[in-house]
């Protein structure tokens, strides 16, 4: 599953089956694990960002989001927290995918994991740029512990451009 895919989906509590909200954002640590979703917020102060933790989530799937209540949903200052997807300070969206070498491959334009293995990211889709991306497809790269998110690009090891494959095959299985 894409984690693009998750944006957008309404969050509904499975305990009295009220609709919280929808995701506006997925929250994620340093070691490629999912740990919470963000919900839209109506505040006016942009300090604080609702959200509720990975282990809080029953089910997710194509249309919706199940948490266990409202119990669930919690408040943080945005600057705790370390890494996010689409929005905020460490986004990996759009991010410079460089190797230690200096090359760069792409930007991050969406990031994968596999349901059955929970919560931890598995492969990164790389874009070159448009035209790019229209002629060759777009690129997926698995993710592994040498990875690292800076502030301005995400590093992997010298010989990543070889572990570069077509997005095609990650869909397709």
């Amino acid at each position: 599953m894409r984690l693009q895919d998750l944006i957008g989906l309404a969050v509904y509590e499975v305990e009295e089956g009220n609709e919280i909200g929808k995701i506006v954002d997925i929250l994620l640590d340093s070691n490629w694990n999912i740990t919470g979703i963000e919900l839209e917020s109506k505040s006016f102060f942009g300090g604080h960002v609702k959200f509720v933790a990975w282990k809080d989530i029953v089910a997710y799937g194509e249309d919706a989001v199940m948490i266990r209540s409202k119990e669930s949903i919690d408040k943080t200052d945005a600057d705790h927290i370390p890494c996010t997807f689409l929005l905020g300070k460490y986004k990996l969206k759009d991010l410079k995918v460089l190797t230690t070498t200096g090359t760069i491959l792409g930007r991050i334009s969406d990031v994968y994991f596999d349901q059955k293995l929970g919560n931890t990211i598995g492969a990164l889709e790389i874009s070159d740029g448009l035209v790019t991306d229209l002629i060759e497809g777009r690129k997926w790269l698995p993710c592994s512990d040498e990875m690292s998110i800076g502030e301005n690009a995400l590093m992997v090891p010298a010989m990543s451009e070889e572990r570069l494959q077509k997005a095609i095959n990650i869909v397709n299985g």
